[in-house]
């Protein structure tokens, strides 16, 4: 089969490599549709990978098309979305439901070969099964949906609230968009890039602002009222809008970073001192995963896309990508602004 392999800072090469086979359990699965996270980003033109060669991507979507010894075949022929995290399943946080936290976990696109290749192995219990109706575009999106999706039901959000999301990325957005679904009273977005906060309004957002506008905090602060908001998700992982939560937060708040920090985070103690004062809860949200593995997170986006409560619009991607492209396509992230969605690759684009 064809792949992208990643085999050093900024050396990626179109290569055949041998199609895996499923052992028990598992299902090999042709890739129709992969999506690059933010995590990508550094393992290809940084030295952010674990190891090379290294097949990257995680965001995943397919067909099943063949299942492993003395395995249930019922997913063959189905389109499937791809849970990435590969945990022991046998030690103390997994035997609690807290799979991200197990000790001992593998994961797909990172310590093991992943979606930018036209076949992968998965197994079975990572398969979420896709309506027909679902196109393989809007499957490769589910896993950062399943992303925001927890990072809400960990910090216990509870509706009626005004809530407030920090960066309006493909994550940031998923979070607009769920918090509407499970009940917000109204939902504020606040990035810098225009395209993003314009797509935050056509998703739903009541209101959106971007935070270089000269009075920005103030003209916030008088949309929602002066009170502060019941919940605060900061998702694009910046010094900026992890400051921003503290101040924007409610008294008896729920605060979630979801987003993650390649930086130093630097707090002055007037703006740290705001959690002792508003007795908000803290918190921080660490991949998608709940019991049932790989949990209600993948049912529900699953459900909800199918029935078009969740939606995945043309401004959420950026383009469409073949695999001799991969280079190139991340080449975009050096030029600021040039990347307003989501890249994917359709290693079977033909096929699809």
């Amino acid at each position: 089969m064809l792949a992208a392999v990643l085999h050093g800072q900024r050396d990626v090469r179109v290569e055949e490599i041998p199609t895996p086979e499923p052992g028990p359990g598992e299902a090999l699965v042709r890739v129709m549709m992969t999506g690059v996270c933010g995590s990508d980003i550094p393992r290809v033109l940084s030295d952010g990978a674990h190891f090379y060669p290294l097949v990257l991507g995680h965001e995943i979507a397919g067909e099943a098309v063949a299942v492993g010894p003395a395995t249930d075949d019922a997913v063959v022929g189905r389109r499937v979305a791809v849970a990435p995290l590969l945990p022991c399943h046998e030690c103390e946080q997994c035997r609690l439901g807290h799979y991200s936290q197990c000790p001992n976990y593998s994961f797909i696109g990172s310590r093991v070969n992943g979606g930018l290749a036209e076949y992968l192995v998965a197994p079975l219990r990572n398969l979420t099964v896709v309506a027909d109706t679902v196109s393989f575009r809007d499957a490769a999106f589910f896993e950062p949906s399943t992303v925001a999706l927890h990072g809400i039901r960990h910090l216990g959000f509870t509706a009626g609230d005004d809530v407030i999301v920090l960066g309006a990325g493909t994550i940031g957005l998923f979070t607009m968009q769920w918090v509407k679904i499970l009940g917000a009273a109204r939902v504020a977005v606040v990035d810098v890039n225009p395209a993003r906060l314009a797509t935050a309004t056509a998703l739903g957002a009541e209101t959106t602002f971007d935070s270089r506008e000269p009075g920005f905090l103030a003209a916030v602060r008088e949309w929602q009222g002066g009170v502060g908001f019941g919940h605060v998700f900061e998702t694009a992982g910046q010094n900026a809008t992890m400051s921003l939560a503290f101040q924007l937060a409610a008294p008896h708040a729920g605060v979630c970073f979801i987003g993650t920090s390649h930086a130093d985070l630097a707090f002055g103690h007037a703006t740290f001192e705001l959690m002792n004062r508003k007795e908000f809860r803290l918190t921080g949200s660490w991949m998608s995963y709940s019991a049932p593995f790989p949990g209600l997170e993948w049912s529900l986006t699953a459900e909800c896309v199918a029935d078009g409560r969740l939606r995945i619009i043309d401004d959420l991607v950026h383009d469409t990508f073949g695999l001799s492209q991969v280079m190139a396509a991340f080449e975009l992230f050096e030029q600021p602004g040039a990347v307003t969605g989501k890249l994917l690759f359709a290693p079977n684009l033909s096929q699809e």
